[in-house]
């Protein structure tokens, strides 16, 4: 057929149908990036007359020399000009979506809405994993569920076509959004999307210091940050991923990053502290322990407070619940244990769950999130009260700081009672945060 006639049959393509089309037939790519069909679905989907805003006279000059210039661009000019307003237009859309902030959590109020179904239904957000084999060859899975909680996502993958273990050297966790959004219809998953980089995992870390527990089918790894893989047993095969994302800044990581590149955090303007000689005060902590829809910890920490001499090793002490004051010690609800699922099997495993952390500056402002698997361990006799029973301890460590709880088991209840909760913040951080120089 004639690229004349051809041409003309591809003006008459939608955006998305024509990006596809590129992209699947080498022998139309050129058509499908043609400059004048581009700048005309341009200027079409961005006219004045469909957009609600006042063009004035020097923006419409602006885009009468833009048309008289068609020719003079690369092929494709018009094409990545269309996709970058439209990642624009989206990113104006987060902006309203996680403006007003709720000022007892210091996150977005519609963090929750925006992960529920029914925006996800319209932006079309889902996560998926890519799976990289040694060969250069990748797997692409989509989540298989997703547990919205009160500061934190849950994300599940399992199936029966996972590749060899053996075969694969990495995992990149992405969130991937359609390219081009109508809120008026659901997104088609046979579209272009956006993929936007999260977080990537060396899977040959799969080792004995990141196996954090197991049952009788399974055994569970930790990766930094949030993820676990579960592995059978008997083959050494995956069985299930899941990740573990805190709201803070997750739908701008889910959405506004690149394949390769995640979302950059924009840039921290240190905060006045007014009293350094006084150490941390008026700092909130939030915090739950849970896993399959079950809370086993859900509690908030007000007027937090150091010392400036309690540093020791880069890092600044923080307690939250003290050994001495019987008062604050707290009960672990029902069974504690974290839930795991496949297609084929589900189970509990004892003695894990995951741990969601909001720790809030005196001003309100998130100071340290994370959510992660965490599991708890005995321990030997502590410095605290002379209690009957087992002592355990349960710790998290990244590179902001580190948690350490310890717990007692009390046979006469059945239950766990935490009774030291301890934040060890790094120096580093807080000097960043602050300006200061501890």
């Amino acid at each position: 057929m004639p690229p004349e006639i051809l041409l003309k049959i591809f003006s008459y393509l939608d955006a998305v149908t024509l990006l596809c089309t590129g992209c699947v037939n080498r022998r139309f790519y050129h058509l499908a990036n043609d400059n004048f069909i581009w700048f005309r679905i341009y200027t079409t989907a961005f006219s004045p007359k469909r957009c609600n805003w006042k063009v004035n006279s020097a923006e419409k000059t602006a885009v009468s020399m833009k048309s008289l210039s068609v020719e003079d661009k690369e092929a494709g000019y018009w094409k990545k000009e269309f996709i970058t307003k439209q990642r624009a237009s989206v990113k104006a859309v987060l902006a309203q979506v996680l403006q007003p902030v709720n000022p007892d959590t210091g996150l977005p109020v519609k963090t929750k809405e925006a992960l529920s179904f029914s925006f996800s239904r319209i932006s079309g957000l889902c996560w998926v994993i890519i799976l990289k084999a040694k060969n250069g060859q990748e797997y692409v899975m989509e989540h298989t569920d997703v547990s919205v909680h009160d500061s934190s996502v849950t994300i599940l993958w399992y199936g029966k076509n996972w590749p060899q273990l053996a075969m694969l050297a990495a995992l990149d966790l992405c969130g991937v959004t359609p390219v081009f959004m109508d809120r008026s219809k659901a997104p088609s998953k046979n579209g272009p999307r956006w993929h936007s980089l999260i977080a990537k995992y060396n899977l040959s870390n799969l080792t004995e210091s990141t196996m954090i527990g197991w049952d009788s089918l399974i055994r569970i790894f930790c990766l930094h940050p949030g993820l676990l893989v579960g592995l059978w047993k008997r083959e050494e095969e995956l069985a299930f991923v899941m990740a573990n994302l805190h709201f803070h800044h997750l739908v701008e990581k889910s959405t506004l990053g690149s394949a390769t590149v995640p979302y950059e955090l924009p840039p921290h303007t240190p905060l006045l502290d007014d009293h350094p000689e006084y150490g941390l005060h008026g700092y909130q902590l939030h915090v739950d322990m849970h896993s399959g829809g079950i809370f086993y910890l859900c509690g908030t920490f007000r007027n937090l407070f150091t010392k400036k001499g309690s540093i020791e090793n880069g890092y600044v002490k923080l307690v939250v619940i003290r050994f001495k004051n019987n008062t604050e010690h707290l009960p672990l609800i029902g069974k504690f244990g974290l839930s795991w699922r496949t297609d084929v099997f589900d189970g509990c495993i004892k003695s894990c769950s995951i741990m969601d952390v909001t720790l809030l500056d005196e001003y309100g402002k998130p100071f340290w999130c994370f959510s992660s698997p965490v599991c708890m361990r005995s321990s030997g006799p502590s410095d605290g009260p002379n209690f009957l029973g087992q002592t355990y301890c349960v710790d998290y460590v990244d590179s902001e700081g580190k948690v350490h709880v310890e717990l007692v088991w009390i046979k006469e209840t059945e239950e766990y009672f935490i009774v030291s909760l301890v934040l060890y913040l790094r120096t580093a951080k807080i000097n960043q945060w602050f300006g200061t120089a501890y």
